[in-house]
């Protein structure tokens, strides 16, 4: 759904690993910038197909898990190691339960009630709030009148996605308060990861495969818990979910390991900024969700705002 964080920045990631060794392709990065967006756009109009039919800790396990099985794929492929170390997969635990158990289950309890192309726009602000914590938890991070006015900007952005001017009338404040809780999560997640792992070992691949398989037992736990196992598993709900796990989270951070390797973390981070649009209008397209005017206006300046919080001193 989201792109990895790498040290330098606060983009919405599922995983915050290293960049993988530089690597080329065949195929364009181009072109690979293209899927890349529309794999992550599409997340949230497969996650709303997938509640259709499953409880949302299903969804969001069924994500993890086919995730973990595409990754472990590939490790086998490389013939490449799980990471090693009681301290390591304690610290990856952690980054599981932030970067994809809790917000992977958020998301899927917000699309209950609220439409795929809002959950993809409350995507949007993961670095606007990245951008706030990292000055409270990051010292090296010192704001400046650009970064301050994009985290202003992108606040009244979201604002306007939920028509504040009309008191939020039509809108399902819980759903919202879920997929934006969500958001948050990621840069939680980031800042953890990036004091604990930074250091750690390890390809990308095989350190986020760990984490996954960490995320697929807590969501099993979970599961367990608070849900019956699914009576039924209707065609489209259960390839949603499928293709959910092996391609938006799988293949896709596979993909974003290379672009990274390739064009930099800056280059190819900015697929942040197509996925909110991507969402929209699959959701408009495919479901039929309505589409007012602020939602685009909204969001083009959540857009704005982060990118602005982005920007760096040189």
């Amino acid at each position: 759904m989201s792109a990895p964080a790498t040290p330098r920045t606060a983009a919405p990631p599922t995983t915050s690993t290293p960049p993988a060794p530089r690597a080329t392709s065949r195929v364009d990065w181009r072109l690979r910038f293209a899927l890349l967006s529309v794999v992550w756009g599409f997340s949230f109009l497969l996650i709303k197909v997938g509640t259709e039919a499953y409880a949302p800790f299903h969804v969001a396990l069924g994500r993890v898990f086919f995730g973990a099985l595409a990754l472990m794929a590939v490790l086998l492929l490389r013939r490449e190691p799980l990471p090693r170390g009681r301290r390591t997969w304690m610290h990856l635990a952690v980054a599981a339960l932030l970067l994809n158990t809790a917000p992977f289950s958020l998301f899927s309890y917000a699309e209950l009630t609220i439409p795929s192309s809002l959950a993809g726009i409350c995507n949007a602000t993961s670095p606007l709030w990245g951008m706030a914590l990292s000055l409270v938890a990051l010292s090296e991070d010192r704001p400046t009148r650009r970064r301050v006015a994009g985290l202003g900007l992108g606040f009244l952005g979201v604002l306007t996605v939920l028509g504040a001017w009309q008191g939020f009338a039509g809108l399902d404040a819980r759903g919202t308060a879920l997929a934006l809780l969500a958001s948050l999560c990621y840069p939680i997640g980031w800042i953890y990861v990036r004091r604990t792992l930074a250091s750690v070992p390890g390809s990308p691949v095989a350190l986020t495969g760990g984490q996954l398989l960490l995320s697929t037992a807590q969501l099993l736990l979970v599961s367990a818990v608070f849900t019956t196992a699914p009576g039924a598993f209707p065609l489209w709900p259960t390839l949603s979910v499928i293709a959910l796990g092996a391609l938006g989270t799988g293949m896709a951070l596979q993909m974003q390991y290379g672009l990274v390797a390739e064009v930099g973390p800056t280059t190819a981070q900015m697929v942040t900024y197509f996925i909110p649009v991507i969402a929209t209008a699959a959701g408009v397209a495919l479901l039929g969700e309505s589409l007012h005017w602020n939602t685009p206006v909204g969001a083009a300046i959540v857009l704005v705002g982060a990118a602005l919080t982005q920007a760096r001193r040189r």
